[in-house]
């Protein structure tokens, strides 16, 4: 436990530390636009990175206790691998690794969730992005087999020695857990690939020669029966002016939603806590109401259901907060939010919320 805790700290604190000297930069004003620009790039990859890194342990948690479950639809291989790619670029290229996808001519549909699948993959790509020397070579292949889809992850990186094989899948097994160990992590990718990769009923293994000799991991999944491939068109929406209400006590998560929301052409006000949130949504009568959960005075169900109260579904209610189980979820829908958004959250999801996303 301890050990676990040192390791946790220390993947939170890495990021953590880039984020503080990246916003220094940018709030010094000093440095190249160029520099800043960069600056603020760091910020979202790290942010991004404890975000993934919180979602996976939680999921964990929640897979050992048999409570996660499958969303599943006919999904597009290569549209999963493209996105699972783009999660993961950063890191690739921040090491150097030159990266080549083999995905066959004939689309490969399977009925999966799309979601699991995305993380199935993108934990493997950040594993040969992490255990890989710089400039190293990370492959990713795909292919149908009979009734099943069988996807491959390869890297000339460090390898695994034969007596660390078999413990590949144990949670929190790592060949180097030492605080020195540069690349970091905290043992639960590969067990979270096996047991989402289960729950598809599909199975995978890891292969490596030897250490220095690079790894290969090999997923096997059922195609099941998707339904018809694709859906129709998405049209794209144009964006709106509208009011929006923020409803949120803590000041520097609420001045941030104010800000990107004013810069989208949005009319802005804001309440500290829930009762005021109310009082200002019976006064001015928004279109959209930002609302945290846990609020002072009177949490964000609460508020939820007085504002659905007055309101009907004539005004637009989103819940943005820090809890994302699925029994968070389905109790803001019993609330009456229209969506659920899990901070952190970017501002092009948000915007898309206020859209009807």
């Amino acid at each position: 436990k301890d050990d676990f805790l040192a390791m946790l700290s220390h993947e939170l604190r890495n990021p953590l530390g880039a984020i503080q000297i990246a916003a220094q930069i940018i709030r010094l004003g000093r440095a190249s636009q160029t520099a800043i620009q960069n600056a603020t790039k760091i910020v979202d990859r790290q942010v991004k990175h404890v975000a993934r890194l919180l979602d996976d342990l939680l999921d964990v948690s929640r897979i050992t206790r048999g409570r996660i479950g499958l969303r599943k639809s006919s999904v597009h291989m290569a549209t999963s691998v493209a996105h699972a790619v783009q999660t993961s670029r950063a890191l690739i290229e921040a090491q150097g690794h030159s990266l080549t996808i083999s995905l066959p001519e004939e689309p490969i549909w399977l009925e999966a969730d799309a979601t699991r699948l995305e993380q199935i993959l993108t934990n493997l790509l950040d594993n040969a992005a992490k255990y890989t020397p710089p400039k190293g070579h990370i492959a990713v292949m795909a292919s149908r087999e009979e009734n099943d889809v069988v996807l491959r992850v390869r890297d000339t990186g460090l390898g695994i020695s034969p007596e660390m094989l078999p413990r590949v899948f144990d949670l929190f097994a790592q060949a180097d857990p030492s605080l020195a160990h540069s690349q970091g992590g905290l043992g639960i990718g590969l067990t979270l690939v096996q047991k989402l990769t289960e729950l598809h009923g599909g199975t995978v293994t890891v292969h490596s020669e030897g250490l220095g000799r690079g790894t290969e991991v090999v997923v096997r999944l059922p195609l099941g029966t998707p339904s018809q491939m694709p859906g129709a068109p998405v049209t794209e929406r144009r964006s709106r002016s509208r009011h929006v209400l923020v409803i949120e006590d803590n000041p520097d998560a609420r001045e941030m939603l104010r800000t990107t929301l004013e810069v989208d052409g949005h009319r802005v006000e804001v309440a500290e806590d829930g009762p005021q949130g109310v009082a200002m949504a019976l006064s001015s009568r928004p279109d959209v109401v930002l609302v945290d959960i846990g609020l002072p005075g009177l949490n964000g169900y609460e508020v939820a259901k007085q504002v659905r109260a007055l309101f009907g579904r004539q005004v637009r209610l989103i819940a943005v907060t820090g809890y994302g189980r699925p029994e968070d979820r389905r109790r803001t829908e019993e609330a009456g939010f229209d969506t659920h958004l899990t901070k952190p959250v970017s501002s092009e999801r948000i915007a898309e919320a206020l859209e009807g996303g």
